[in-house]
């Protein structure tokens, strides 16, 4: 499945009955250097919309909210000694969580690439 993005520029990538999720370089752009990131625990449960985890930059903290429903089964460590990997990497290196999907057709609202470039002209 292709990537999924949200209205509040969060990504999600699915694998199997995973879901791989970051922000997208869009938000990373406007945050500008993202200097701390917070992230959940694994094993925590969470609903679509619920806060997920928080980023700092010189500019501002900036929430950042779940995409879909499920538990939090990783969490991306590195970012806690390498939060520039966010604005460097955003799509790839610089993900923030993987959930374990409870409803996959969460995904169905949720726009495509297409769709998103034109969210955010």
């Amino acid at each position: 499945m292709s990537t999924r993005f949200t209205k509040d520029h969060e990504w999600i990538r699915v694998e199997g009955e995973e879901g791989v999720m970051g922000i997208t370089a869009y938000a990373a752009e406007q945050l500008g250097d993202v200097v701390f990131v917070e992230l959940p625990e694994v094993g925590k449960t969470v609903s679509q919309g619920d806060e997920l985890a928080v980023v700092e930059s010189v500019k501002a903290a900036s929430e950042v909210y779940a995409p879909v429903s499920g538990e939090v089964v990783a969490v991306n460590e590195a970012l806690e000694g390498e939060p520039a990997k966010v604005n460097e990497s955003p799509d790839a290196e610089g993900w923030f969580v993987k959930i374990k999907l409870s409803d996959k057709s969460q995904l169905d609202a949720m726009m495509d690439e297409a769709a998103y470039a034109e969210h955010t002209k």
